[in-house]
């Protein structure tokens, strides 16, 4: 079970690393004037910022309910929520023509963190 713990965690920290930096670039620049993702120039700026506020509370939500032990079922929810946004990802990308394999990953790795937390892993 030890070893569930510990990858729970590191999956944890590295999801939430990704999505706090896409996140925070979403709302402090939604459309940077070096336009790192297209995809995103079909939005306006307020979706993106909220978007990017999403990631942000998904990734706070991913570690500090199990890291305090305070409301806990947060965690899961908050995994299936990032698997949410990276799925509705996909599909804005392939519209585009970009990649989108990185997002089917996050999306599968917070799937995977949303039933290791509901386990108790």
């Amino acid at each position: 079970m030890l070893v569930l713990t510990i990858l729970t965690w590191v999956l944890s920290g590295l999801l939430a690393l990704v999505n706090l930096m896409a996140g925070g670039m979403k709302i402090l620049k939604p459309h940077g004037g070096a336009r790192p993702m297209p995809t995103l120039d079909a939005f306006t700026d307020g979706q993106v910022r909220w978007i990017g506020v999403a990631e942000v509370a998904g990734a706070i939500g991913l570690i500090l309910p199990p890291l305090l032990g305070v409301l806990p079922w947060l965690a899961p929810v908050a995994a299936l929520g990032l698997a949410v946004i990276q799925i509705l990802a996909v599909f804005a990308h392939r519209r585009h023509g970009e990649p989108f394999v990185p997002n089917i990953v996050m999306a599968v790795i917070a799937a995977a963190i949303g039933v290791l937390r509901l386990v108790g892993a």
